[in-house]
């Protein structure tokens, strides 16, 4: 089954895992289901978890063509994940994937999803390069 945590641009930041793996653990599914996400875990996260998986599916990375039934390969020696697709496949899946909609339209959580950047860049807020320098939309009248 896959479980996917469409990251900052369909909410607000990358989501804390830990009632995820909680509950994965109080099924007695700790020692035989791995995790992958593209959230975040506390320190109280224990089992086989691979978190902050960037590009997040929210951006159109290769996790959003992860499906049900994909074999994912967690390589611990090698320190590596991958997902048992061709390229191609990989590829014809993300041309037809779409982005999440927004959680929020208004607001400061609408304002954050806007501007937050991607976990692998520290999930940090920055304004976008497609924004004119200086400028806000023409309705508030104000400038940055």
């Amino acid at each position: 089954m896959v479980i996917r945590y469409e990251g900052p641009r369909g909410g607000p930041g990358m989501r804390e895992m830990l009632q995820v793996t909680a509950a994965l653990v109080g099924a007695g599914l700790g020692d035989s289901v791995a995790l992958l996400t593209d959230g975040r875990f506390s320190g109280a996260t224990h089992g086989l978890m691979a978190g902050h998986v960037a590009p997040e599916a929210a951006a159109g990375g290769a996790i959003a063509a992860v499906r049900d039934g994909d074999t994912i390969v967690f390589d611990i020696p090698k320190r590596s994940l991958s997902v048992e697709l061709t390229d191609a496949e990989i590829q014809k899946r993300l041309a037809t994937w779409k982005p999440p909609q927004p959680r929020y339209s208004q607001g400061v959580m609408a304002k954050y999803a806007l501007l937050v950047s991607s976990a692998s860049l520290g999930a940090i807020t920055a304004v976008p390069p497609s924004f004119a320098a200086g400028t806000v939309p023409a309705s508030s009248g104000r400038t940055l």
